[in-house]
């Protein structure tokens, strides 16, 4: 599996020195991720059909551990199993518990949730998935294993994403309107060919899994950048690596707009504006292994 996680332009696979530093640059703007997002995170957790408080959970592709320290937060009783195949980010999770006295209430474990031979995860009560389904080559035969390692009677929480979020008013930056849904366009279509179920249904999929599924939820962001200095860095790194990712397909006048948004000494910078507002939409599935 490539990543979870999160909400980052690009989940690849980490692989030799360049991808363990860009893992390093993803591991920042996932804890940002975590930070701007934690109370929509934590009303998630609240919504989740639970009869009662579970003991035994598992973070699927729990990256730095967003929904792990949020489930224990909420379940301060409970023992969390966070799986990613990011040894750089397990390490990061890690050392996030060992800071909060929560060592004991967490293991990790590195796996390829693609690979058909599973890890041994117990049999949890609760299984939180969150953006990590589409980044799977075979999220149905991940489904099949989560049912089967579920207790009776335990829930699979599955949170994705429309997409990363926009920051930009319409109209900005002044200079090349339009860049911020330009640059998503290019990303969009790089990613439609790598993360085919990016954007997926999953209720039929968690049907056909042997799910039932008891309750889906439309969640819709939109937070004022003076509520939160972190947005304007969530941006920056965010639209950094899309940056990377899209430079080859945008025109010479776009990626010099789009470098006077990243220059954070150029006072039209993403962190000088004070007109960013974070806007997004989760969709959340809550199945039942009956």
């Amino acid at each position: 599996m490539n990543r979870a996680h999160t909400h980052t332009p690009d989940h690849g696979a980490q692989h030799g020195r360049h991808q363990e530093h860009d893992a390093d640059g993803q591991a920042e703007l996932l804890d940002l991720d975590a930070e701007v997002f934690a109370e929509h995170i934590a009303s998630i957790a609240a919504w989740l059909p639970l009869t009662t408080s579970p003991r035994r959970i598992v973070d699927l592709g729990c990256g730095t551990g967003a929904g792990t320290f949020t489930l224990l937060d909420r379940f301060p009783d409970a023992h969390v199993t966070a799986v990613d195949t990011s040894a750089g980010h397990l390490q990061h999770l890690h050392a996030k518990a060992c800071a909060r006295g929560l060592e004991g209430q967490v293991r990790t474990v590195q796996a390829d949730l693609d690979d058909p031979a599973w890890p041994d995860l117990g049999s949890p009560d609760l299984v939180w998935a969150s953006a990590s389904l589409h980044h799977m080559a075979h999220p149905e035969r991940a489904l099949r294993n989560v049912h089967g390692a579920l207790a009776p009677g335990g829930l699979l929480a599955v949170v994705e994403l429309a997409g990363f979020p926009r920051f930009l008013p319409e109209g900005a930056p002044e200079e090349q309107p339009g860049l911020e849904e330009r640059c998503h366009a290019v990303t969009d279509r790089l990613h439609a060919e790598h993360l085919p179920h990016r954007g997926a249904d999953w209720g039929p999929m968690l049907t056909a899994a042997g799910f039932t599924v008891e309750g889906e939820r439309a969640v819709s962001v939109n937070i004022e950048g003076s509520r939160s200095e972190a947005i304007g860095r969530y941006a920056l790194g965010g639209l950094q690596r899309i940056r990377s990712a899209a430079a080859g397909w945008l025109s010479a006048e776009d990626l010099t707009a789009l470098d006077r948004l990243l220059d954070t000494g150029d006072p039209r910078s993403l962190l000088h504006r004070d007109d960013l507002v974070m806007r997004t939409e989760r969709t959340v599935w809550a199945a039942r292994r009956t």
